[in-house]
């Protein structure tokens, strides 16, 4: 049911407008304040969908009221109510963040059509909010060691910034996570996280795929074709496997990262992009410089932060919680009930030697609760981890 907060010092307008509103829709559950300063104090305790508010009102004006609204409740929607004279003040406030305005005396279709949308465009912020954290959820970095800890704690203070970072670790333990939480943890995130995997893309092609080509640039081109750092443009592009990328690539990438602008291939015309680059790789790129397959001043554009991802052999202690995530996760992907690991199970498989990292125990795991008892026991683990 929705609920709409009036502010309105005038009463017989209060009264007006709670009788359109519960006429027109009897599931809209209407509440009054007679001043700003109430009307906060409403806002501050309860959650409301829409907020009606009078500009031209004592102790504290409709502007004011917004203006702590937005600090409070943000993504409350609030329609302003504007006398003749208010007109100037009524616009200004939709700078301010006012969903929109309506005049003294209020047109009733006006004010129902206005009401109608705030509250629709209220339920698809909620819905986007709900959908945002359903897709974070897939890139929860899980763990309390002190290398997770530290990687956190990293993450928070360069997420915010520009800075570029270079991830590095081995295979299979978690450097796309790292990336994903840098993005959703920036002022970058409502714009695009682009993906490019360097290493499964042939060195012939990564320079379209990255920049882009004309019509005509080699064979196949049949038609222009926008490269992912314009995809990317106002997020980031996240270039993982980096360490497997083409030299003529690298340069172009330099290039790009120098002077914000790239060509697509063919073309000598400037593109000017706005794109935080966050590259990862498990090849040590030091030596990769040594034999002459990276270039050393892409490196040193690239490891401005440089946070390196610990194996699961070095994080051993995190494994009992990851089990237990694996376990709820895939028991909702098969639709069955999630299944316990016995403390014998659990401690063998803190013992194992995981070459293939986290990525490994996750497959182990789902064959373990696919092919185990009822509780996952050491037996099971015995039989089925193929250790």
């Amino acid at each position: 049911m929705p609920k709409i907060l009036i502010i309105e010092d005038e009463a017989a307008i209060r009264r007006v407008l709670v009788k359109i509103l519960s006429e027109e829709n009897s599931t809209y559950q209407v509440e009054e304040a007679e001043d700003g300063l109430v009307g906060i104090e409403k806002i501050k305790k309860e959650d409301y969908d829409l907020v009606l508010c009078d500009i031209k009102m004592p102790k504290m004006d409709g502007v004011e009221v917004l203006e702590a609204v937005k600090k409070i409740k943000p993504e409350t929607p609030m329609v302003m109510i504007s006398g003749h004279g208010d007109l100037d003040t009524a616009v200004n406030t939709m700078r301010l963040g006012a969903f929109d305005y309506i005049s003294k005396p209020p047109d009733l279709n006006r004010l129902l059509n206005t009401v109608r949308i705030a509250l629709d465009r209220k339920e698809l912020v909620v819905e986007n909010k709900m959908l945002k954290k359903k897709v974070s959820k897939n890139y929860e970095m899980i763990g309390e060691s002190e290398g997770v800890e530290r990687i956190k704690d990293m993450i928070d203070k360069v997420a915010p910034t520009d800075a570029r970072v270079l991830i590095t670790g081995p295979n299979g333990t978690g450097k796309e996570l790292v990336a994903h939480w840098l993005h959703q943890k920036s002022e970058r995130s409502k714009g695009p996280m682009i993906e490019v995997n360097c290493a499964a893309i042939p060195s012939e092609l990564i320079e379209s795929e990255l920049f882009g080509h004309v019509k005509g640039a080699f064979t196949s081109a049949a038609k222009d074709r926008a490269g992912k750092f314009e995809a990317a443009n106002g997020g980031t592009i996240f270039l993982d496997e980096i360490g497997d990328m083409s030299l003529s690539a690298q340069a172009k990438v330099l290039r790009a990262l120098q002077e914000s602008r790239i060509q697509r291939v063919g073309s000598d015309k400037d593109i000017k992009v706005n794109v935080r680059v966050v590259a990862a790789t498990n090849k040590n790129l030091k030596k990769e410089i040594e034999e002459g397959n990276f270039r050393e001043d892409l490196y040193h554009r690239l490891a401005v932060i440089l946070i390196e991802v610990p194996s699961l052999n070095d994080r051993r202690v995190d494994i009992p919680l990851l089990i237990n995530y694996f376990s709820e996760k895939i028991s909702i992907e098969h639709g069955t009930a999630q299944k316990s690991f016995s403390d014998k199970a659990i401690k063998l498989l803190q013992n194992y030697d995981w070459t293939g990292n986290i990525r490994e125990l996750r497959n182990v795991v789902e064959r373990l609760i696919i092919l185990g008892g009822s509780e996952v026991s050491e037996s099971d683990v015995k039989a089925f981890a193929s250790k």
